[in-house]
């Protein structure tokens, strides 16, 4: 039975069939081949339960705060405001790609929303200033994934939905772990553009006045995230609350700096309604997948396998850490952790780990599918931006971020109150 699922899966894979479709066919040759009763009876009640999760109204509220940003230039503005100050520093440019994934990532909770937005307004510098395209093209595929994990992140609002988890708390523990990453991006590129200078590329010239100029650009989104993540913090509003905050102190923000036209909020709200679509689909079809396999007993047959390799608890997530990542070879994040959550959490948890922490630490794993080759949606979103060029250019690229990552994964298991430092510091 297992061996049938996971073939069909990898067939579908292989042939480029949507991931909602692989996992919606699967889940029809589960019940048709293997199931007691029909199944099928119940994808009506599966599919409401499953969207009509009150938690879920922050996925589309976080994807518009972010849509709305990009359509009224702020990004842009806030972009130039960054590399004034960074593009002295050896990797130039490719610094500031961090930074300001890091900033609107803190504001749109969406990684591919992240790649495409900062890799619009910076890709054309790889020619004009002479920048190695691989590690460019890295640093912008892998800065998009910092979505994934900086608050507020859409991921974390459908991992704490899968495993009743407190999102509040999984936004308090990311924190530092995804300035750490960021960090850790940017140490990446100033290390490999001081022993390759040509790497690094010709500075823009910018002067104190321009530095000083741009330093209001920078203010809307920290307003923006303090309205969001702060009021979460502070337990003033629960994530879906902050959520519609954030929409209305985005919506306020793009007005004032005139930046908003009728034209580009529905372009907004369209994009906005793309994007929701596509994961509500993604996340209805992976809940009656997780259905299926309880109602045949695959989860049970699993977790009962698990068992019996008598590892411990550190042998075990290693196991977990290496099945992610080779998942992520060909699943999609969101695909990913709805089909296996309901499986892997209640295993983490029973080997004795936090499972705020596994949170953090299943948000960095999926970040790697983000950039994994041959299908890291980023690699794709960021060189369906170019003009010219070979996607191996990007999967290279991408090589050194993605080993800082997993390196990033083993620091987290061995000193877990990199985490839960601060959400111990805040509990208090």
């Amino acid at each position: 039975m297992i061996v049938l699922a996971l073939s069909v899966l990898f067939l579908l894979v292989v042939a480029g069939v949507h991931v909602a479709a692989i996992l919606g066919i699967v889940s029809l040759v589960l019940a048709e081949f293997y199931a007691f009763f029909p199944l099928t009876a119940a994808l009506g009640e599966v599919a409401w339960s499953a969207s009509s999760e009150f938690t879920l109204i922050a996925v589309p509220m976080f994807i518009l705060m972010g849509e709305i940003l990009t359509k009224s230039g702020m990004t842009d503005r806030m972009y130039t405001a960054l590399d004034a100050w960074l593009n002295r520093l050896p990797g130039g440019v490719m610094h500031t790609n961090v930074a300001a994934a890091t900033m609107f990532a803190a504001t749109s909770g969406s990684s591919v929303a992240t790649a495409a937005t900062v890799g619009t307004v910076s890709l054309s510098n790889i020619d004009r200033y002479g920048y190695n395209p691989p590690l460019f093209l890295g640093s912008l595929a892998a800065g998009g994934t910092l979505g994934i994990l900086i608050p507020p992140s859409i991921n974390m609002v459908l991992y704490g939905m899968l495993s009743d988890t407190s999102i509040t708390a999984l936004y308090i523990a990311s924190a530092i772990p995804g300035l750490l990453l960021a960090f850790l991006f940017s140490s990446v590129i100033f290390v490999a553009c001081v022993v390759r200078p040509r790497w690094s590329g010709r500075a823009i010239p910018y002067s104190w006045g321009d530095r000083l100029r741009g330093l209001p650009h920078l203010l809307p989104p920290l307003a923006l995230f303090l309205v969001v993540v702060g009021s979460i913090y502070g337990g003033v509003a629960t994530p879906s609350e902050a959520a519609a905050m954030g929409v209305i102190a985005s919506l306020l923000i793009a007005l004032l700096g005139r930046g908003l036209s009728w034209r580009s909020l529905i372009a907004a709200f369209e994009a906005t309604m793309r994007t929701t679509c596509m994961i509500m689909l993604i996340i209805v079809i992976a809940v009656f997948l997780n259905f299926c396999m309880g109602s045949v007993g695959i989860t049970d047959m699993v977790l009962g396998w698990v068992k019996s390799l008598g590892l411990g608890k550190y042998e075990m997530m290693a196991v977990i850490v290496c099945v992610y990542l080779l998942l992520g070879c060909f699943m999609d994040p969101i695909s990913m952790m709805v089909a296996t959550a309901p499986i892997v959490v209640p295993l983490v948890v029973a080997l004795g780990f936090d499972p705020v922490w596994f949170g953090v630490v299943f948000m960095i794993l999926s970040e790697a599918a983000m950039i994994t080759p041959p299908i890291g949606v980023n690699l794709f979103v960021v060189q369906s931006l170019r003009k010219s060029g070979s996607f191996s250019e990007v999967a290279i690229g991408v090589l050194p971020f993605l080993a800082i990552m997993i390196g990033f994964v083993v620091l987290m298991i061995a000193f877990p109150q990199i985490a839960m430092w601060l959400p111990g510091i805040l509990a208090k």
